[in-house]
């Protein structure tokens, strides 16, 4: 299974970022969407999951979750917006995959037994912080998460 991983966009949805998705079979928005159009044109692509921001405020943005844990491919996933709301003993729950933004900056680390995943994000550059998207790999009980440049 491919899932698309893909973080503060912030209004912006670039042709890239849909490009590098088209072909996941999930995606999953870490927060900070910027506003429901985003959330429409993942959803063409394929289903998606995703988390409020702190800067995601309105009517469409109260109706997300804080956070979500799900099971994609017989893998238990977790998504929040901030690292530091990351709730500990992820792994004894059987959640394996972590993904989180807020931060801005990729990341792709083992930590405590879980595979954390900041992909990045996609929308406006900020300060010389790459503009980037993530897309994990489920292959059995192997996964494998990679970072996509966009510009």
């Amino acid at each position: 299974m491919k899932i698309g991983l893909i973080a503060d966009t912030h209004g912006l949805l670039r042709p890239e970022a849909l490009a590098a998705l088209a072909d996941c079979e999930r995606i999953v928005h870490a927060g900070d969407i910027g506003k429901p159009e985003i959330l429409d044109a993942l959803r063409r692509l394929a289903p998606l999951t995703a988390v409020r921001g702190n800067n995601d405020r309105g009517d469409w943005a109260e109706a997300l979750p804080h956070s979500v844990e799900l099971e994609l491919d017989g893998v238990r996933l977790f998504v929040v917006h901030e690292a530091a709301d990351l709730p500990a003993g992820l792994a004894e729950r059987g959640v394996r995959v972590a993904i989180c933004g807020h931060s801005h900056k990729p990341l792709i680390e083992e930590r405590t037994g879980v595979l954390l995943v900041n992909p990045g994000s996609a929308g406006p550059r900020r300060f010389k912080l790459p503009v980037t998207v993530g897309v994990l790999h489920v292959e059995g009980d192997r996964l494998r998460a990679e970072r996509v440049d966009l510009a």
